[in-house]
C-alpha cells in the first residue's frame, strides 16, 4: 500500500535488519571492483544502497549500469555501516541498505549541471531546468519549509475563528499604483477582466456581509518592474478583521510570526515587536523600512550649518534643501579609497556627492573638515555624540533625496565593516503613514497607502478643507510591520463610512462618476451597515525568503519568473494565434 511507502531519509537504525524498498533518483554511484555503491535520493533525504557480486553478480551489473538521475527501486536489509565508512553528513549516514534487488524504473539523460552541486549555477539554466533544480537540496529545503509555513498559517488563524474564503481571480480593473494585468473577454467583446494585486475590496464586502475574521493565502499579479524580491505574481497571507484596532491586529499578527520563526528556523522570538511611527522612522533612518540591527542613526544638522560659508551647504540650504548624516565608529577600517568610492556610489541615488570628515580624539580631519567653524564642530560633536573614532558623512540636497541617499549609505556602510548580524530577527512596527501626499508635477493628491484607507480619528475633518500644508499633517491608520529593513506586509483600519470614502475620492481627483464607475458595488455596500474593519496582507515570499536567508524570492518560489518577467521553462510569455485574437477581437500593434 501507498501509505506504507518507505522514504529514504526516514530510515534509522532503528529498522536495523528490517527488508525494505525504496524509491528514488540515483544520487550518486562508486564502484569499489565488485562493490557498487548507490546513494538514493528522494524528497526527504538520501540513503546508501550496497551491491555486491560476490551475493548477486546480476544485481551488481545492473546496479553498476545506472547513471546520475535514473529513476530506481532497490530492496533489501537495513544494516549498520562499519565506523570507517560511517558518513557524518547524512543523518542515514551510520546505515545503508544491503541490496537483493535493484530496478530500474526509468532513465535520464545527462543533466545539464549536478543535482548534487553546492555552489552557484548560472540562473537561468537554473531555471530553464526547474524540474531539476527543484531536486536540489536548498530547493527542496525552500518548498518543504514554505509547505510548513502554509499549514501553520491555516491552522494558526482557524484558532482564532478565522474562516477561509476564495475571492474572484478575474476581476474589474481599477488601476491605482501598480498596472494590471489584463484578461480579454471572448464573450463580451472589447472588454477585459483584470488579475488581482490584491483581494482589497472583496475581502472588505466580506466585512460588510457578516464574516468577520477573513483569510485567504491567495495569488496576487502587479505588472509593475521586477527586483530580487519582487515578482509579476505572488502569494500573500491575506486577512481582514471587524470590530478590532490597530493594536489587535498587531498582536494577532506576532503570535502568528512567532509561531512561524520558530517552526521554520528554530529560534525564539521572545520579544514585543518595537512600534515606531513613520515620522521617527524617516527622520532616525531614512526609510519607512528601517533595518535596526545596525545602530548607525541619521542626524538632522540643517540648524547647524544654517550659516554656513562653505558653498556646498549654502547653496543647498538656499534652494529648501536639507543637511543630514550620521556617523560611523569605525577604528579606523574605513579607507581614503572607499570613502572615494562612496561619494561616486551615491550618485545612483541623485545626490551629487557625500561630504566626509574623521574624528579621532577630539580633532577634525580630512574631507570637508576646514569649511567646518569651531562652534559647528562643537555642535556637531554634541550632535553624534562623538567619543570614539569616527567617520561623519553628510548628505546635502532635497529632503526626499536625502533619506534615499543616508537610507542606503548606512547600510551598505554596515555590511562593508561587517556590522550587520544576519543571525539576528530584528521585526518592527511602523506606524501612523500619511494619508495622502501632494505630487507638485502633476498638481494633484494621491493615496499613500490605498484610497480606503481610514485618517486618525482626529484627523479626518481636514478632508474637509485640505491644502498641501494640511496633507503632510494627515496620517492614515496604517502599519507596516519590517524585518531586518524589509516590509513583510503592510495594512490598515478602512473607512467603512460611505461620506468619509466619498470625500477622500474627492481629494485624490476622483470624481463621484469615476467612483460610481470604479467602485459602486463598495459604495453601495458601505450604506448597508458596514462595521469598522481592518485587515493587513503578509508577503509569504518575501517572508520565506528572510528566514532562509536567500538573496532572492526566486529562491523560494517553485516557478518564478525572471527579471524580465519570463518562465524559462516553459518560455511564457508568447505569441498566440492569429485565429485565438480574431476570436477575442484583439489585434496586436508591434512596433
Amino acid at each position: 500500500m501507498f501509505s506504507n511507502r518507505i522514504y529514504c531519509g526516514e530510515i534509522n537504525a532503528n529498522d536495523k535488519d528490517r527488508e525494505v524498498t525504496v524509491f528514488g533518483w540515483i544520487d550518486r554511484k562508486r564502484d569499489l571492483g565488485g562493490i557498487v555503491f548507490l546513494e538514493i535520493r528522494d524528497i526527504t533525504g538520501i540513503i546508501q544502497a550496497v551491491f555486491d557480486s560476490s551475493v548477486s553478480a546480476e544485481n551488481a551489473e545492473l546496479a553498476d549500469s545506472v547513471r546520475s538521475e535514473f529513476v530506481v527501486s532497490v530492496t533489501g536489509k537495513i544494516r549498520e555501516r562499519t565506523p570507517e565508512t560511517v558518513n557524518p553528513n547524512l543523518p542515514t549516514g551510520n546505515i545503508e541498505i544491503f541490496a537483493s534487488d535493484i530496478k530500474i524504473l526509468n532513465k535520464s539523460l545527462v543533466p545539464p549541471f549536478p543535482i548534487d552541486i553546492r555552489d552557484s549555477i548560472n540562473e537561468e539554466v537554473r531555471l530553464k531546468y526547474r524540474f531539476l533544480d527543484l531536486r536540489r537540496e536548498d530547493m527542496r529545503e525552500a518548498m518543504l519549509k514554505r509547505h510548513r509555513m502554509m499549514q501553520i498559517t491555516r491552522q494558526y488563524l482557524s484558532d482564532h475563528r478565522f474562516i477561509e474564503i476564495e475571492t474572484p481571480i478575474l476581476n474589474k480593473s481599477t488601476p491605482e499604483g501598480a498596472r494590471d494585468f489584463l484578461v480579454p473577454s471572448r464573450i463580451n467583446k472589447g472588454e477585459f477582466y483584470a488579475l488581482p494585486q490584491s483581494p482589497q475590496l472583496f475581502k472588505q464586502i466580506l466585512m460588510i456581509s457578516g464574516f468577520d475574521r477573513y483569510f485567504q493565502i491567495v495569488k496576487c499579479f502587479r505588472d509593475e518592474d521586477l527586483r530580487n524580491d519582487r515578482q509579476p505574481e505572488f502569494t500573500q497571507i491575506d486577512m481582514e478583521l471587524s470590530f478590532v484596532t490597530p493594536k489587535m491586529i498587531m498582536e494577532i499578527i506576532e503570535g502568528l510570526i512567532k509561531k512561524t520563526v520558530k517552526e521554520i528556523t528554530g529560534k525564539d522570538v521572545n520579544y514585543d515587536f518595537p512600534v515606531m511611527d513613520y515620522d521617527e522612522a524617516m527622520s532616525k533612518y531614512g526609510t519607512d523600512a528601517p533595518d535596526t540591527r545596525v545602530g548607525i542613526e541619521i542626524r538632522d544638522c540643517t540648524d547647524i550649518f544654517i550659516n554656513s560659508t562653505f558653498n556646498v551647504f549654502s547653496s543647498a540650504l538656499s534652494s529648501n534643501g536639507v543637511i543630514r548624516g550620521f556617523a560611523v565608529e569605525d577604528g579606523g577600517r574605513l579607507s581614503r579609497k572607499m570613502t572615494d568610492d562612496y561619494s561616486e556610489y551615491v550618485k545612483k541615488f541623485g545626490a551629487k556627492g557625500f561630504p566626509m570628515f574623521k574624528y579621532n580624539d577630539g580633532k577634525f580631519e580630512g574631507g570637508i573638515s576646514k569649511f567646518i567653524t569651531d562652534d559647528e564642530k562643537a555642535k556637531l560633536v554634541e550632535k553624534f555624540n562623538l567619543k570614539e573614532p569616527a567617520v561623519v558623512f553628510f548628505s546635502v540636497d532635497k529632503e526626499a533625496i536625502v533619506n534615499s541617499t543616508l537610507a542606503h549609505m548606512r547600510m551598505k556602510i554596515a555590511r562593508d565593516l561587517d556590522m550587520v548580524d544576519n543571525n539576528k530577527l530584528n521585526f518592527l512596527w511602523v506606524t501612523d503613514f500619511p494619508l495622502i501626499e501632494y505630487h507638485e508635477e502633476d498638481k494633484r493628491y494621491y493615496a499613500v497607502h490605498h484610497p480606503f484607507t481610514a485618517p486618525l480619528p482626529e484627523h479626518a475633518e481636514m478632508l474637509d478643507n485640505i491644502t498641501p500644508e494640511t496633507a503632510r499633517k494627515m496620517k492614515a491608520q496604517a502599519y507596516d510591520i519590517v524585518l531586518n529593513g524589509v516590509e513583510i506586509g503592510g495594512g490598515s483600519i478602512r473607512i467603512s463610512d460611505s461620506a468619509i470614502q466619498s470625500k477622500l475620492f474627492s481629494v485624490i481627483g476622483m470624481s463621484d462618476e469615476e467612483a460610481r464607475t470604479k467602485f459602486s458595488f463598495l459604495l453601495d455596500a458601505l450604506q448597508y451597515g458596514a462595521p469598522p474593519h481592518g485587515g493587513i496582507a503578509l508577503g509569504l515570499d518575501r517572508i520565506m525568503m528572510l528566514l532562509l536567508q536567500r538573496g532572492s524570492i526566486r529562491e523560494v518560489m517553485a516557478f518564478p519568473k525572471t527579471q524580465k518577467g519570463q518562465c524559462m521553462m516553459s518560455e511564457a510569455p508568447s505569441p498566440v494565434t492569429e485565429d485565438q485574437l480574431n476570436e477575442l477581437s484583439i489585434r496586436v500593434v508591434r512596433k
